[in-house]
């Protein structure tokens, strides 16, 4: 690599071996994942009784009183692939005939939140949207809703936009996760700490968002809302390459960086300090009338989180205070019967001291406790039992793109599967001594992802680090709980908000 080129590298604040390490990922791919079964109910996943529910529910609300609590919405994401449709039709020739889901967004455009905004922008403009349904002004419509000079919605994350309407208010993802907080990540001082992710160009729009909504929160709730931001570090950007595996050179000379992907996050979450920490996708929220279910299995999952964290760090000390049949049996238990782990078969032939060391360190890690729905078909992770380098067995998250389907045996683990990944998460980062884990240390770098993109109109190979719910968390300690469908709501187009769970209205 030339000096210009390491220049630019150091420039843009990486490691130049890092980049070194990234273009061998470029040209020797990075192996599946050894999935060794599904995890299913009864085998890898809790379910909670209604009973067991109210009582981790009790449990969770007398603890967390006087716990340090952060709500982590990841919210840098633009909103544009929504619209993806939208933007076709804008393009081109304004036959609404020749789309469903553009007819199906005109003829419905009464149950959308941002009706009455789009409805003031075409009145500014002199017109209505009235009026332009009944021209057949399609294009204007759509041209209003997702341009700059209009509401600008094809230029804005999804957490600035409206999603729900109530009777006095059209609220957008933010606010909900606000209210969200109050329902079940109010900690100590009575407060609701949220953190969001955001790109750098939306920051003041966020904070505008939260300063109107924010005072009015506080009053209503009786809480005080500690709101912070941060961005996807630069420095976490990947390398491109060209086809060829050498670096992508754009026409003015400058290699190309690319974000890498939602796993580049695990930056941002280390710097969080705090005894509890819920990750949720900011999209995935839903007005008030169904907020009760979401609240009462964040409950159950942080309740449950707690009671195994105490458990842990019960076993850790009691080692730390004397390496002994007994310290070592107990440790066993809390880690095959609390956390689901499995130790290797070498692991009953090792001497006691060896048996501390190896067992202390399977239990002094991060804890995340998963909330899992059944499968419906929906692309993406699910839980699985992955086969560490030592043998043992734990429970991580896997995308389809980390399983080898060419490989018979793997596909049938992979189809067996009957549960999804909805991103529903709490966690604990501080160990049995109240010192925050370097979270980067359990990451496993083999579990990034290789894509193929285009930049004018060259192809690129462009890489993704391991996924924050999936290889960066690949060395922490895991539990998968079912957890109710109507818990994820996912938006992914906007036809999506149509649907009767994001409706304000029964």
């Amino acid at each position: 690599m030339d000096a210009t080129l390491k220049k630019q590298i150091l420039d843009q604040g990486m490691d130049l071996a890092k980049v070194e390490e990234q273009l061998t990922n470029f040209r020797e791919g990075f192996p599946f994942l050894p999935i060794a079964a599904a995890a299913t109910v009864g085998n890898g996943i809790l379910q909670v009784s209604e009973e067991k529910l109210s009582e981790l529910q009790q449990s969770y609300v007398s603890h967390i009183q006087s716990k340090v609590v952060v709500k982590f919405v990841p919210a840098s994401g633009a909103a544009s692939r929504m619209f993806k449709d939208l933007f076709s039709f804008l393009d081109g020739d304004g036959d609404i005939s020749k789309s469903t889901f553009v007819q199906k967004f005109i003829e419905q455009i009464d149950g959308f939140a941002f009706r009455a905004e789009l409805d003031a922008v075409l009145k500014k403009a002199g017109s209505s949207l009235e009026q332009a349904l009944a021209n057949k002004e399609y294009q204007g419509i759509v041209g209003a809703l997702l341009n700059e000079d209009g509401l600008g919605y094809g230029q804005l994350p999804k957490g600035l936009l409206k999603f729900h309407h109530y009777e006095n208010r059209d609220c957008t993802p933010t606010y909900e996760h606000f209210v969200e907080g109050v329902m079940y990540a109010k900690g100590a001082g009575n407060s609701v700490r949220i953190h969001f992710t955001v790109s750098p160009e939306h920051e003041e729009k966020f904070k505008s968002e939260v300063a109107s909504i924010k005072g009015a929160l506080e009053d209503q709730y009786e809480v005080e809302f500690h709101v912070s931001y941060s961005q996807q570090k630069k420095s976490t950007d990947t390398i491109a390459v060209t086809m060829e595996n050498e670096p992508f050179i754009e026409e003015d000379g400058s290699i190309l960086f690319r974000p890498a992907g939602h796993g580049a996050l695990l930056e941002n979450l280390n710097e969080i300090d705090a005894d509890v920490i819920f990750i949720k996708n900011v999209d995935n929220v839903v007005p008030d009338r169904l907020k009760s279910t979401t609240a009462d299995y964040k409950v159950a999952i942080g309740g449950i989180l707690l009671e195994v964290q105490a458990k842990v760090f019960e076993a850790l000390r009691g080692i730390d205070a004397d390496v002994s049949y007994e310290s070592l049996r107990f440790a066993e238990t809390i880690f095959q019967d609390d956390l689901m782990g499995k130790l290797p078969i070498f692991y009953g032939g090792l001497p006691l001291e060896a048996q501390a060391l190896y067992i202390h360190k399977k239990l002094n890690r991060p804890i995340r406790v998963c909330g899992m729905v059944k499968n419906t078909g929906e692309p993406g992770g699910g839980p699985f039992w992955v086969t560490e380098d030592d043998g043992s067995l734990s429970l991580q998250i896997a995308e389809t793109a980390q399983i080898d389907l060419e490989n018979a045996d793997q596909k049938a683990i992979f189809q067996a599967s009957t549960h999804f990944n909805p991103v529903d998460l709490v966690c604990a980062t501080k160990n049995y001594q109240g010192q925050k884990f370097d979270l980067l240390q359990f990451r496993d770098m083999r579990t990034g992802f290789i894509t193929e993109k285009s930049k004018s109109g060259r192809d690129l190979k462009a890489l993704e680090l391991p996924g924050l719910w999936n290889g960066a968390m690949a060395g922490w300690n895991t539990l998968f709980v079912e957890v109710p469908l109507i818990t994820f709501n996912p938006v992914k187009t906007v036809n999506d908000l149509l649907r009767p769970e994001h409706q304000g209205i029964a």
